[in-house]
This record gives C-alpha cells, sequence and structure tokens, in this order.
C-alpha cells in the first residue's frame, strides 16, 4: 500500500516481541524499525545519528512511528541536526515522556533534555495518554503545540505500551494507515 518508506524508532529498551511497534512491523514486513547500540544506557548524539542514518538511507519518502524517547530523539534530530529532516514527510509521536522532569522519567533519559520546543518541518501527530507515569496529559499537548503537530487525547491508555495492554493495537494501526493514505495521496 504504502510508497513511503516507514521507520519505526523505539523508546528506551527497545519495543520487545510484544510491543504495538513490534506487532506493527510483524504485520507490515516493509516497515524499517531504526536500531540503536545501546537501547538501555540512551546517549542522544548516538540516537540522533541511528536516525539520521535511517533516513537518509530510505528510498522514498519517510514516515516516522516513534514511541516514547524515541519521539523525543525524533524530536530532537528534526529541529537540531538532521541534514535529511526534508526527507520526512510525516511522523506519529506516541506517548512522548517528559525527559527533564525527575518525578516522571528515569535518569536514563534524562540526557535527551531539553524537549524541543520548535515546530516540526513535516507533518505530526501526537497521541498521548491521561495516565501515562512518564508525562501529564497537559505536558504531552504542550509538546504538540510547540511542535506544530495535531493532537490526539487517548483517553487512559497508561503508557501506551505491553505493561499496559497495547500489543496489538488497531486503533494505531489505523493511525498509521490514515498517515500512509495523506503522505501518498500529497495531503
Amino acid at each position: 500500500m504504502a510508497k513511503a518508506s516507514v521507520l519505526i524508532v523505539p523508546g528506551l529498551g527497545n519495543s520487545g516481541p510484544d510491543h504495538w511497534q513490534s506487532w506493527l512491523q510483524q504485520r507490515h514486513p516493509s516497515f524499517t524499525r531504526v536500531e540503536q547500540a545501546d537501547w538501555d544506557a540512551p546517549v542522544l548524539n548516538d540516537w540522533v545519528r541511528s536516525l539520521e542514518d535511517a533516513v537518509a538511507a530510505a528510498s522514498a519518502p519517510v514516515v516516522l512511528i516513534a514511541h516514547s524517547l524515541g519521539c523525543i530523539a525524533v524530536a530532537r534530530w528534526a529541529v537540531c541536526d538532521g541534514s535529511s529532516v526534508g526527507k520526512v514527510a510525516a511522523a506519529l509521536l506516541v506517548a512522548p515522556p517528559d525527559v527533564e522532569s525527575a518525578d516522571h522519567t528515569p535518569p536514563e533519559v534524562h540526557g535527551f533534555a531539553p524537549v524541543p520546543t520548535d515546530p516540526l518541518p513535516f507533518r505530526t501527530v501526537v497521541l498521548a495518554s491521561h495516565d501515562d507515569p512518564y508525562a501529564p496529559i497537559a505536558r504531552s499537548c504542550g509538546f504538540a503545540v510547540g511542535w506544530g503537530a495535531d493532537f490526539i487525547d487517548g483517553g487512559d491508555l497508561g503508557h501506551i505500551n505491553t505493561d499496559a495492554g497495547y500489543g496489538p493495537w488497531p486503533d494505531g494501526e489505523r493511525l498509521v494507515l490514515d498517515l500512509l493514505r495523506a503522505v501518498d495521496s500529497g495531503a
């Protein structure tokens, strides 16, 4: 279906085999995961470089599907470092964490602060949850406003990860496919 190259951008710890990103990748084998050298001790510059390399290698316009810390890596890359950012047509950023908050996030992710507040140079959709332990909904909505993104209030979905019950996530898949259709049609 997609003419775009879809890159899955996991967060801290990667997305295990039961995570919705892995489920999505199994259902759509053409989707490619951006790999990191160290998923458990993330270094911002390394994660940004891996993302840049993956986008640069793509042969078609790129759609990014990020979760958690992957969302912050996308935002930092897009506004600060990404020489291939023009290849990105759209991004779905799910459950961005507040990496500036010691109350909400573990120390391993604080090196990704500050969260950029500049508009991202591609169509962006942010989906967040009211009961995400890693970011209050108001903070997630603030990220979306700063990034110039559409915001979807997901209700009570936790961190939208395996622990919150999101292995298979048909609603998320519909969001991805809708975004791909919009990109493919030039909308």
